[in-house]
């Protein structure tokens, strides 16, 4: 798997990574046979770098990560936690917290260290607290040797400036923003990232199972002619004899600009045809022709969080 360098961290990480919210029965039920398989079919195929929350499966995702990971060498693998957000509507961004959370989490995980830690979410709280009190105390667990690099993740493109104009973290993670329907990440804020040295992630090559075959999640807030667009999409794809994932991983992975994008699933065949998906050539006359078909709704999103981020 290529690897690119993150910001100014010095991490190289795959341009692929693994996503494992699905552990955490985010999407459906889960056996524990898929989770062990998907996690080693993800670390054999390079993706070497593994994404989870306590808020994915409210704790579940990381237990069963580090049940995975038991007796695998530590230094095999990168991780990357985050903080804050623990259920649907339960924040936290607090100091106590934070050092809670960090010890927390490494117990899950069985690790004495993870290589980043997120603020999960920013959004949906007044982020003023998280340039004054959670990055402040992300730093103390990072002088602490628990933690080796900081930042914060969300959706709503304000989130970025509004944190790095008043204080510096090492990198940032957004999401469902650089895909086949949606390049606001890299349009309005990769550049900016790279000016102040920081390193830029992306997650949700398939917009939460948008750009798929699969059916969509009842929680999935993208615009009816957004859905519409995705469906004509994948349409034309099964025409060509390609799918509209393929096209889109393939997509969101090839920007230089990015260092990884975070794509998830408890199905190890998922896992492994995006390895191989990684590894080809992209058509670039039916990305064209399905860049077509998004175009009258280009970075079309909807809005989350409080609505003062938006």
């Amino acid at each position: 798997m290529e690897t690119r360098t993150l910001g100014n961290t010095g991490l190289q990480l795959p341009i692929l990574s693994f996503g494992a919210s699905s552990l955490g029965a985010e999407f459906r039920n889960v056996t524990l046979d898929e989770v062990l398989a998907s996690v080693r079919v993800a670390l054999d195929c390079g993706m070497n770098f593994i994404d989870t929350s306590p808020f994915y499966g409210r704790g579940m995702s990381e237990v069963l990560l580090g049940v995975a990971l038991k007796g695998v060498p530590r230094d095999s693998y990168k991780l990357c936690t985050k903080l804050g957000r623990y259920d649907l509507t339960h924040f936290d961004f607090s100091a106590k917290r934070v050092a809670e959370s960090v010890d927390v989490s490494l117990h899950r995980l069985g690790t004495d260290h993870l290589d980043i830690v997120l603020c999960h979410d920013i959004e949906f709280v007044p982020m003023q607290q998280i340039v004054d009190e959670t990055i402040p105390a992300l730093r103390k667990a990072q002088q602490a040797g628990k933690v080796g690099f900081i930042g914060f993740s969300g959706y709503p493109m304000k989130i970025f400036p509004f944190v790095l104009e008043q204080t510096s973290v090492d990198c940032v993670l957004s999401y469902n923003q650089y895909t086949l329907q949606n390049t606001r990440f890299a349009d309005e804020m990769v550049p900016y990232l790279q000016s102040k040295g920081v390193g830029a992630m992306n997650a949700g090559p398939f917009s939460a199972r948008l750009l798929t075959n699969a059916p969509l999640p009842a929680w999935l807030k993208e615009p009816e002619a957004v859905k519409a667009a995705a469906r004509q999409a994948a349409e034309l794809c099964a025409q060509r004899g390609s799918d509209i994932a393929k096209v889109a991983l393939q997509f969101s992975i090839a920007n230089p600009d990015i260092t990884t994008t975070v794509a998830g699933s408890a199905n190890p065949n998922n896992i492994r045809n995006w390895a191989k998906w990684a590894a080809e050539p992209i058509d670039e006359e039916l990305l064209r022709d399905v860049r077509e078909i998004f175009a009258p709704v280009k970075n079309l999103g909807h809005k989350e969080g409080l609505p003062e981020n938006n």
